[in-house]
């Protein structure tokens, strides 16, 4: 991977990664530059084993103001095909990583999360909100449609009445009211938000890395699924996993009343 330019990759302690956004002078809006540097980073960091979970985060007073203007500007005059292309194998592709991470993934969101923002923290497994924070899915004030997944996501998160009001009216819904209807997990003041999501990170990071793979691709699956597919899926996931040394680490762990150390095997 080449040395990004809107993004900072950092290693921090128990194996936890933080992606962090680094355009806070123009509020982090998105350009298809940044959000091709956001997918590459998460699909490097999916497949190393040393990774135990990673944050999605950002510099400076919002989490992401939305699309570049200037990068609007220019979609009016590329073609249909180039569109699809080249925007959305960035954009797309930028959620896509997120969202089918084996690990655990966490945005911490302050300020503003408008468009793209809101999409990248719903496709996280996790998302703590700064008390100052606001999700909103405002395409339909420019006529165009979410794409990168709120669509899918923002119904079974919150309901299909308020995902319903949040994408074809574009309302804003502020930290308290996204923390009443699920959006986020929680909700604290600006000057902890660093520290809860490290804390929050930890906790995942200790998990087994094998049963928390397969448990968020069941429940993934799921989403798509009918019970009776998801029987028959967790039948084989079940065996595998009860063979597995982190099962019997775990087992050991609990039997001598102590913490697991699982290693993904």
């Amino acid at each position: 991977m080449a040395e990004p330019d809107h993004i900072r990759i950092e290693r921090r302690e128990h194996g936890i990664a933080a992606v962090v956004v680094d355009r806070a002078d123009i509020g982090n809006a998105s350009s298809p530059e940044m959000l091709g540097e956001i997918r590459d980073a998460f699909t490097a960091l999916s497949a190393d084993r040393e990774v135990r979970a990673i944050i999605l985060a950002a510099e400076g007073k919002h989490f992401s103001v939305g699309a570049d203007f200037a990068f609007l500007g220019r979609l009016t005059s590329m073609a249909a095909t180039e569109i699809k292309d080249t925007v959305y194998a960035n954009f797309q592709g930028a959620a896509r990583a997120i969202y089918r991470s084996p690990k655990p993934t966490l945005a911490v969101v302050q300020g503003a999360a408008v468009t793209v923002g809101c999409e990248l923290a719903l496709a996280c497994d996790f998302r703590i909100a700064a008390d100052n924070a606001m999700f909103q899915e405002s395409w339909i004030k420019l006529g165009i449609m979410p794409p990168l997944g709120g669509t899918f996501l923002l119904p079974r998160i919150v309901g299909l009445g308020r995902a319903m009001d949040m994408c074809l009216r574009g309302r804003q819904v502020r930290a308290e009211e996204a923390l009443a209807i699920g959006l986020v997990a929680e909700v604290v003041a600006r000057d902890d938000l660093g520290e809860r999501g490290m804390a929050l990170a930890r906790e995942l990071a200790a998990a087994a890395p094998l049963g928390y793979a397969t448990v968020k691709q069941s429940l993934q699956r799921a989403l798509e699924s009918s019970m009776d597919a998801e029987w028959q899926a967790n039948l084989s996931n079940q065996a595998l996993l009860l063979g597995s040394e982190d099962h019997r680490e775990g087992l050991a762990a609990v039997t001598e009343k102590r913490a697991p150390r699982f290693r993904g095997a």
